[in-house]
């Protein structure tokens, strides 16, 4: 599980290092290896009492509308 702090440190690391990152398109690989486009983030504040996690950062998605060629290199940062 990555946390907003985490997320944020790592965006905050790329988009410094390059202008192409800063502009990259951003989008979430699904368990079955299709990609979509991120649509939306919200915050969302959990109702249940006793939980550790008061809140939430949740990224709604949609297959890609626009194919993109075929990924030539790939990096895990996390």
């Amino acid at each position: 599980m990555i946390n907003g702090k985490t997320l944020l440190n790592i965006l905050s690391r790329l988009v410094k290092k390059s202008e192409t990152v800063a502009n990259a398109r951003m989008q979430v690989q699904m368990p079955n290896g299709d990609l979509h486009d991120i649509i939306e983030i919200k915050l969302m504040e959990n109702m249940v009492i006793g939980q550790l996690e008061t809140h939430r950062l949740v990224l709604k998605t949609e297959p890609q509308r626009h194919k993109m060629s075929k990924v030539i290199n790939s990096n895990q940062i996390v």
